[in-house]
C-alpha cells in the first residue's frame, strides 16, 4: 500500500496539485482502494471458508457444528479477513499524516469488535438453541442466564469501542465507572431483579415454560410460554398475552397449577345451601319414594362408606350411633350423595371424595362436596361439575329438602 500511495501522490503532484492537497488526496484514494481490496478479499475468502465449513458439517453427525453454522457464527468470523488487512496496512502513509494511521487503526479496531460481539451472540443463540433440545431443558430454562451474558458482552463492547474513540486505555474507563454504580444501579435495576429471581425459579423448580399459573395483582391467568430476563409471557384463557416483570413471580402470590396437572385429577369443592326448615324425620312413605331412586341401595352399601370415623377408639365407645337408627332426610341424602361421587366414572376414585356438613348460617345448612375430577381440561371440568350438580339440584325434591334461596321479588307461574 506505501507503493501505491507514493505512486498516487506522485501522479497528483505531476498534475499540478499541491503538496499538502495531493498527500491527502493520495491518502483518501489509497484508503478507498484498500477497502474495496478487503471487501474483494472477504467475498473471495467468504464463499471458500462458508463452503467448505458447509460440507465437513454436512458429513459430521454432531449437533453443534450444524446449530453454529445455521446461525451464521462461521460467516461472522470471515469478517475477521477485512479487518486485519485494514489494520495491518494503517500505516501506508508513513509519517506524512501522523493522524491517519491512528484513525485507520481505530477503524479496524472498532471493526473487530463488532465482529466478536456479533460472533459471540450467535454463539450464544445457538447454544441456548441446542440446550432447549435436552429434556431438563424445559424445567430449567436458561434464557435469562443468556440474556445476562449477552448484556455483559454489549457493556464491555461498548466500554472498549468508546475507549478507541477518546483514545483512551479501557482500564481507566472501568475505573471511571465507580461513580457511577448508583446510576448503574437505577439503570440496570430490572435486568439485576430478573436475574435474581431466575436463578430462584431455576434453583426451586417454581415456575417454568408450559405451567398454568394465575397472579391475582396482574390478572393474569394461563400459560407460561417464555421466560425472559426482565419479563414473563403469559398466554391467557381468553388468547390475550400478558408480560409481567419477572421479578413478581417471586414478590408477588403466584399459584402455580403444575401440581394439579402432574397429580391426574382437578379438584372440585362447592357448596349446597340447604333449607334447615325442610330437614326432619323419614317416615315410611318418604323412604319408600328415597328408595326408588335409582342405585339408592347399592349406595348403602359399605363399600361406598368412608369407613368408621371414629376408627374404634375406646373413648369414644359410647358415642357410637348407628346413622340409620332415626333417620332423617339430609342424612339419606348425605349418604346417597357419598355413594354417587364414588361410583361416577369421572370422579378420581384414589383421591379425596367427601361429603360434609359445614357450619349452618343465615343462608342454611351448606352441604359441601370435595371430588377431584379425572378431567383437567377446562370444557370437561367444568362439564363435569355440571353434571355433578345438577344431578343433586334434582335429586333434593326426593328427599323433601329445599335449596335456601334469598327471595326474589317476583311472584312464580307455575307451568301449565
Amino acid at each position: 500500500m506505501s507503493v501505491l500511495f507514493e505512486y498516487i501522490k506522485e501522479f497528483l503532484l505531476n498534475n499540478g496539485i499541491y503538496n499538502r492537497m495531493a498527500v491527502h488526496g493520495a491518502a483518501l484514494i489509497s484508503f478507498l482502494i484498500l477497502v474495496i481490496f478487503a471487501f474483494i478479499v472477504f467475498l473471495i475468502f467468504r464463499k471458500i471458508f462458508v463452503k467448505v465449513i458447509g460440507r465437513l458439517v454436512l458429513k459430521t453427525t454432531g449437533v453443534w457444528d450444524d446449530t453454529l453454522f445455521n446461525h451464521k457464527v462461521f460467516h461472522a468470523l470471515t469478517h475477521i479477513v477485512p479487518a486485519l488487512i485494514i489494520y495491518t496496512s494503517a500505516g501506508f502513509a508513513g509519517e506524512e499524516i501522523t493522524l491517519l494511521p491512528l484513525i485507520i487503526k481505530g477503524i479496524a479496531q472498532i471493526y473487530l469488535a463488532i465482529i466478536f460481539i456479533t460472533a459471540i451472540n450467535r454463539f450464544l443463540n445457538a447454544a441456548m438453541e441446542i440446550y432447549n433440545t435436552y429434556p431438563y431443558a424445559k424445567d430449567r430454562p436458561i434464557k435469562g442466564y443468556i440474556q445476562l451474558v449477552k448484556i455483559f458482552i454489549y457493556f464491555f463492547g461498548s466500554i472498549f469501542i468508546i475507549s478507541v474513540l477518546v483514545d483512551k486505555n479501557p482500564a481507566s474507563l472501568f475505573a471511571g465507572l465507580g461513580a457511577l454504580a448508583a446510576v448503574l444501579m437505577l439503570v440496570f435495576k430490572d435486568p439485576i431483579l430478573g436475574f435474581v429471581a431466575s436463578i430462584q425459579l431455576a434453583a426451586n423448580n417454581m415456575i417454568k415454560p408450559g405451567d398454568w399459573i394465575t397472579v391475582p395483582r396482574f390478572n393474569v391467568d394461563g400459560t407460561v410460554y417464555d421466560i425472559s430476563l426482565t419479563t414473563v409471557k403469559v398466554q391467557n384463557w381468553d388468547k390475550t398475552i400478558t408480560m409481567i416483570p419477572t421479578y413478581s413471580l417471586v414478590s408477588e402470590p403466584v399459584t402455580n397449577w403444575v401440581g394439579m396437572m402432574e397429580s391426574g385429577g382437578r379438584r372440585i369443592q362447592r357448596s349446597v345451601y340447604i333449607d334447615i326448615n325442610t330437614i326432619r324425620l323419614c317416615d315410611q312413605d318418604l323412604m319408600n319414594r328415597i328408595g326408588r331412586l335409582p342405585y339408592f341401595n347399592e349406595f348403602l352399601n359399605p363399600e361406598y362408606s368412608n369407613g368408621d370415623e371414629y376408627q374404634d377408639d375406646l373413648n369414644v365407645e359410647g358415642l357410637k350411633m348407628n346413622l340409620f337408627d332415626f333417620p332423617t332426610n339430609l342424612s339419606l341424602f348425605k349418604k346417597y350423595l357419598e355413594g354417587y361421587c364414588c361410583s361416577h366414572p369421572g370422579i378420581h376414585e384414589n383421591m379425596t371424595r367427601m361429603v360434609r356438613f359445614l357450619q349452618s348460617n343465615e343462608r342454611g345448612l351448606p352441604v359441601e362436596v370435595i371430588v377431584f375430577s379425572k378431567a383437567q381440561q377446562g370444557d370437561l371440568y367444568e362439564a363435569l361439575q355440571a353434571e355433578i350438580f345438577d344431578h343433586i339440584f334434582a335429586v333434593l325434591p326426593v328427599f323433601e329438602l329445599r335449596v335456601f334461596q334469598n327471595p326474589s321479588g317476583t311472584t312464580s307461574v307455575p307451568c301449565n
